[in-house]
């Protein structure tokens, strides 16, 4: 009953959007329609996918009557605060300052973990419906089937890998066979009452079948509608991630070098133009946010932009570390993504040098301080309320800065997939390929990029794990990239503040800190009769 209501929550949501297809909903009460109906023809099962893609980014009371978590527009920023790549430079609202400390992800009961899980069986639960259904009736295979399959066994496929990542083990720094995973729900129960924990292998086994019946389907289908839909290229870069994440290197260089195939990297005015829109060239996959579905002060660029008119930027505006942007080149263009010489305004800023030219040690006068934040609002379109901050971010801009108004929200683009491939390589000695894919992306982006330098794995990725850490900043892969990496957190020569980090400032590698893994949220394990205390990570 309960994942009927939120199949049919689905559907509703779409109805504000859509023209045609509310012909359906109109020969219907609301409060009457059934899972049957919902899922009756592939032209209904296309609307409850629609909700899922509206789900990936969006407000929804779908999580025990809150929407204080809106999908992918808070894990993404989340991930990076977790992971430390996301500097902030105040304990502003709060937002995410719990995150960044290490207090919410390590208590069964916080907010974030439960959404997290929740909303990601949902999307299990409601993709499993649509497999199903197809399934057990007899429709005629048509390339809108397939396009339906192929998307539901992808969601499935990333869901369980959201999923794997966080609430278990690194794959490759435990040990897959014996390890607990999550919970495999691959029939029509609801989130709650699923079954034990399978082992990591098993849901990795499982999401690898799921992406190889997508990829199959997905070549058989119509083309994906827009950006916001899984296309087969998004699916090649789902395998991608996962391959790379458990250390199938061969696997994760091939498909990522299908998955960014027709979508070329940007250029130097894409790159600064502010990662707005899925329109990029680059983005494969990503969320296409209208005015009627806005997140307004839950939306991503809330978290991340700095001309955001909300009080989580105007006081705390999000910093790039001091030690990571030094090591940019004055000939690689992405230095003009963060001002490190802005003054600091804030006299709440963390480091404790902010509010005036006396305290900030880059001014010597009123004149020179005051202007520099004034030349910043001027061009970065903020308001006078906005503060400025030494190494702030300008990667993430609006389109119509000073406002609150909805912009895209982007998951997938093909400079992730170059980087794979280069690491992949990398880890199979393959020096020659992995330094041919790393000038992909390196001589795009430096000027002087030069390729030949990088002659050992080790030095590869030494590279490679510096490019992704500006290249994506703030995209959402720093957290899952330590624990790859088995690398922990030491922001000292960060420029983060060890007052308001706390127990964030420093971590041991994942292999040997089970903090890495988020907790199970308590109510999976009072609800499932299927887990216990003993099963709690």
């Amino acid at each position: 009953m309960i994942r009927k209501i939120y199949i049919l929550l689905f559907v509703g949501a779409m109805t504000l959007t859509l023209g045609c297809e509310e012909e359906f909903l109109d020969t219907v009460p609301t409060d009457s329609i059934s899972e049957e109906s919902a899922l009756s023809s592939p032209d209904n099962m296309e609307l409850v996918l629609n909700g899922l893609h509206r789900m990936m980014y969006g407000q929804n009371q779908l999580t025990g009557g809150t929407s204080s978590r809106s999908g992918e527009s808070h894990f993404i920023p989340m991930f990076d605060a977790v992971g430390g790549n996301i500097i902030h430079s105040s304990p502003g609202n709060g937002w995410m300052t719990s995150d960044l400390k290490w207090q919410s992800h390590v208590n069964s009961s916080a907010t974030t973990g439960f959404n997290l899980w929740f909303q990601r069986y949902h999307f299990v639960a409601t993709s499993s419906a649509i497999i199903d259904k197809v399934a057990a009736s007899d429709f005629t295979v048509t390339p809108q089937l397939n396009n339906i399959l192929g998307q539901s066994h992808a969601y499935r496929a990333w869901a369980y890998y959201r999923l794997i990542t966080t609430f278990s083990k690194g794959y490759l720094i435990g040990d897959p066979a014996t390890d607990p995973g999550v919970p495999l729900q691959l029939d029509q129960g609801t989130p709650y009452t699923s079954g034990p924990r399978g082992t990591v292998q098993q849901v990795y086994d499982q999401m690898e079948i799921d992406i190889d019946k997508a990829i199959a389907y997905l070549k058989e289908a119509s083309p994906a509608a827009n950006k916001s839909h899984i296309s087969l290229n998004a699916a090649y870069g789902i395998k991608a991630r996962i391959a790379l994440s458990k250390g199938d290197w061969e696997t994760a260089a091939d498909n990522a070098e299908l998955a960014r195939s027709g979508y070329p990297l940007l250029d130097e005015d894409g790159w600064l133009s502010g990662f707005n829109t899925y329109d990029l060239s680059e983005v494969i996959w990503g969320g296409k946010v209208i005015e009627t579905e806005t997140n307004y002060f839950q939306s991503y660029f809330y978290y991340v932009a700095f001309s955001f008119n909300g009080s989580q930027n105007r006081s705390n505006p999000k910093l790039i570390s001091k030690e990571l942007y030094d090591k940019l080149p004055a000939t690689d263009y992405r230095t003009k993504a963060w001002l490190p010489l802005a003054p600091n305004t804030n006299p709440a800023a963390s480091n404790g040098q902010g509010g005036s030219y006396e305290s900030d040690p880059n001014y010597d006068d009123k004149a020179s301080f005051d202007a520099a934040k004034a030349a910043i609002i001027e061009k970065y379109g903020a308001t006078k309320g906005h503060n400025t901050h030494p190494y702030m971010n300008v990667k993430f801009q609006l389109k119509n800065p000073g406002s609150i108004d909805p912009d895209d929200v982007i998951y997938m683009r093909s400079s992730e997939m170059v980087l794979i491939e280069a690491e992949a390589k990398a880890m199979m000695d393959d020096v020659t390929g992995a330094q041919d894919a790393l000038a992909i992306l390196g001589e795009k982006r430096d000027s002087a990029f030069d390729k030949s330098i990088f002659t050992t794995k080790e030095l590869l990725m030494e590279e490679i794990k510096w490019q992704r850490r500006v290249e994506l900043w703030g995209e959402g892969f720093s957290y899952h990239d330590n624990i790859r990496w088995d690398e922990g957190l030491d922001q000292s020569n960060s420029g983060a503040s060890e007052v308001l980090y706390q127990d964030g400032f420093m971590q041991p590698k994942p292999s040997i800190n089970d903090k890495w893994i988020f907790k199970i949220p308590q109510q999976e394990i009072d609800s499932n009769p299927n887990m216990t205390e003993a099963d709690q990570n």
